[in-house]
């Protein structure tokens, strides 16, 4: 019945600044971006290299994640990458901060995490 993810919606507060982030940084391809006037909104279609997306919308005036990252609800995002430390290097060299690389004591996979510009929790996770 299901056969996988086909996209995460993430409510971002400042739309140009997380279109970069997402975009420019992350690297992610822009499948369709749309201005819903009735709601005020941009809804923006970002494709991954696996075909997966993130839907990237701008509501306005929306509350912030009650706490970091432990809130009931989506705990966090993550992305696999063919190697952890090249990615934190590069997010790096663009200003992004990454915790200390980890190993998951179950699987031996270097992994770490970072912010969006929102502050959510997203991962990398060597694959």
């Amino acid at each position: 019945m299901i056969k996988g993810i086909h996209h995460v919606a993430i409510i971002c507060s400042n739309y140009a600044v997380s279109k970069h982030f997402y975009v420019s940084i992350l690297g992610l391809e822009i499948i369709a971006e749309n201005y819903r006037e009735a709601r005020d909104s941009y809804k923006l279609d970002l494709k991954l290299p696996n075909g997966n997306q993130i839907e990237l919308f701008s509501f306005p005036d929306r509350p912030k994640r009650p706490s970091y990252p432990e809130a009931q609800g989506l705990r966090h995002l993550a992305f696999y990458v063919s190697s952890v430390e090249d990615t934190v290097a590069y997010l790096a060299e663009h200003g992004v901060t990454t915790e200390p690389v980890r190993i998951d004591e179950y699987t031996g996979k270097k992994y770490t995490f970072f912010s969006d510009p929102d502050d959510l929790p997203l991962e990398l996770y060597e694959a």
